[in-house]
């Protein structure tokens, strides 16, 4: 009230003179606050569906050894000294963040997220529903009737002996816990500033042990999919991601879907001479390899392939190849696969990618020589 009696006593002149330097101070208080507000809350004012993109060159680290202080210190000196390397992905088992039905621990995320973000450095997750070595991938209060155990035992191609899990996704109860993790995360990280990307591991689902119906793999893949609609609602500002390699029969349409939901497009390896990755359509099998759609579908949805181990051994899975250089993997991803992100398994190989990394072709240009534009599914990105 005494400000505005004041200002009521004040000549016309004086009004003019106060009313500018007001809209002057205004206008210098917005932008301090704009330098100062956090980045979600920055997003937030320019555009509420903003996504955090910082592409380029990413670690995946082993697994086993994420809450290693020695292993990780070693790392982190390694994105120091690397600049194109802009973060790491770490891959986390579903029993490994849920210990009973709705009780999370993301304490190890929470560290390592602190870890990057005091470097300058972003983190990615990939949540793993699926295992190679026969271990269990469900939380243990799922190995119940409700949902028809959780999961059931895999093998490699050809043989009886089980290798691995895989979840029953086509039970909807499977479906709904799944989805409320990836909530319970959505609420925990999507506004975080250095939470990069969240995604799923490969859509190759293992040769079952025991034979499914064709409803059953039906519903595994639509479900998926329905994990990924919300996936996307959950992160609204957070690049998620699906790994999806096999089978070709159910690609064209499980990738259109990811297209339309948003979905950035990854693959669990980059093998240069792969024909099921490579293999394109003819009249007699109109059912493409997967890399066909990194070009179909460049510029609309993030590109993210992955680099496995085997991956740096052979340009074949089968080993009939050839030994591929670092760099002959990246011009692959960076040209064929037309790659805004490139996650490279941290193995013995590691130096010679750092070598290839620390290039002027990738440590002095933007997102380490990758595609950096934003992709056309996003209404904005934050850099």
């Amino acid at each position: 009230m005494r400000i505005n009696t004041h200002i009521s006593l004040l000549t016309p002149t004086t009004n003019k003179i106060n009313n500018k330097i007001y809209k002057l101070l205004v206008a210098i208080l917005f932008c301090i606050s704009m330098i100062f507000a956090p980045l979600g809350a920055v997003a937030a004012m320019i555009d509420p569906t903003a996504v955090k993109w910082h592409p380029g060159h990413y670690y995946i680290i082993k697994g086993s050894q994420k809450n290693n202080a020695t292993y990780l210190s070693q790392v982190y000196s390694e994105l120091k000294a690397t600049p194109a390397l802009k973060g790491m992905m770490i891959r986390y088992f579903w029993n490994d963040l849920e210990k009973a039905k709705g009780v999370y621990d993301f304490s190890s995320i929470d560290k390592r997220l602190a870890e990057l973000s005091a470097r300058g450095k972003r983190l990615v997750i990939q949540v793993q529903t699926k295992s190679f070595n026969g271990r269990q991938v469900v939380p243990s209060y799922m190995k119940t009737a409700e949902y028809e155990g959780g999961e059931f035992d895999i093998s490699d191609y050809g043989n009886k002996v089980v290798t691995g899990r895989n979840i029953k996704l086509w039970n909807l109860q499977v479906q709904n816990r799944l989805i409320a993790l990836f909530k319970a995360m959505g609420k925990r990280y999507n506004s975080h500033p250095h939470f990069e990307g969240i995604g799923m591991i490969e859509t190759a689902m293992g040769e079952p042990i025991k034979p499914l119906t064709n409803t059953q793999v039906t519903k595994f893949y639509d479900n998926k999919i329905n994990v990924q609609k919300q996936m996307r609602l959950s992160f609204p500002n957070t690049m998620t991601i699906q790994e999806a390699n096999y089978p070709r029969p159910i690609l064209a349409s499980f990738v259109g879907r990811l297209k339309n939901i948003g979905t950035a497009l990854s693959s669990p390896d980059t093998f240069l001479e792969e024909k099921g990755l490579l293999f394109e359509a003819t009249k007699y099998d109109p059912n493409q390899g997967i890399y066909n759609y990194y070009s179909d579908f460049s510029g609309a949805i993030p590109m993210v392939p992955t680099v496995m181990p085997n991956n740096y051994k052979n340009t074949k899975g089968d080993g009939t190849g050839y030994v591929p250089t670092i760099s002959q993997i990246l011009v692959f991803a960076r040209d064929t696969l037309k790659a805004n992100y490139i996650f490279w398994t941290r193995e013995k190989h590691y130096k010679q990618v750092l070598e290839v990394l620390n290039w002027n072709g990738q440590k002095n240009a933007r997102a380490g020589g990758l595609n950096a534009v934003c992709p056309r599914v996003y209404s904005s990105c934050v850099n």
